[in-house]
């Protein structure tokens, strides 16, 4: 099951950013692996679309790999680090304010997992698991993970609980 957050006094604007902004700005909170890394750019993705039906970064959204959501952009980056982790990029790019906020709350509430843990929790969710229908557990696959599916599920969660 996904984690619910509250998302008070955000206000959802956003400017448009890339993929490794996001990256960049989880790398200068921890070194992490690329799996842990596309797991955490994946909900920031999912929860950002969810709340204000607009996308976070402008370079595609993510593909149901064996091993969860993909950002191609993303894996190529980092793919040369393997299973180690990616280093603290040492740049300290500021986010707009509001899309640092976000940010961190979406840190506040993933950081704590292993990437083997966001891996299963992605593996439990329908976004992943639609986008995988028909594919054996695993083979290869660079099927999109469809928006409107990651809307409607993190909508379902946060329904019932307390966003303000």
């Amino acid at each position: 099951m996904g984690t619910v957050i509250n998302f008070k006094g955000y206000t959802g604007e956003n400017d448009m950013i890339n993929i490794n902004n996001i990256a960049d700005y989880f790398l200068n909170k921890e070194s992490m692996s690329n799996k842990k890394l596309q797991k955490m750019c994946y909900y920031a993705y999912s929860w950002y679309l969810t709340m204000y039906d607009n996308h976070l970064f402008t370079d595609g959204g993510f593909q149901a790999w064996v091993h969860g959501p993909v950002n191609r952009v993303l894996y190529d980056r980092f793919k040369g680090y393997g299973w180690q982790n990616i280093p603290n990029p040492g740049n300290k790019e500021k986010l707009p304010s509001d899309i640092e906020e976000f940010m961190c709350i979406i840190y506040d509430n993933f950081y704590m997992h292993t990437a083997d843990e966001l891996e299963a929790m992605t593996h439990a969710e329908r976004p992943w698991i639609d986008a995988r229908k028909g594919l054996g557990k695993n083979e290869t696959s660079n099927n999109i993970i469809d928006d409107n599916v990651i809307k409607a599920f993190y909508k379902s969660l946060s329904e019932g609980a307390q966003v303000e």
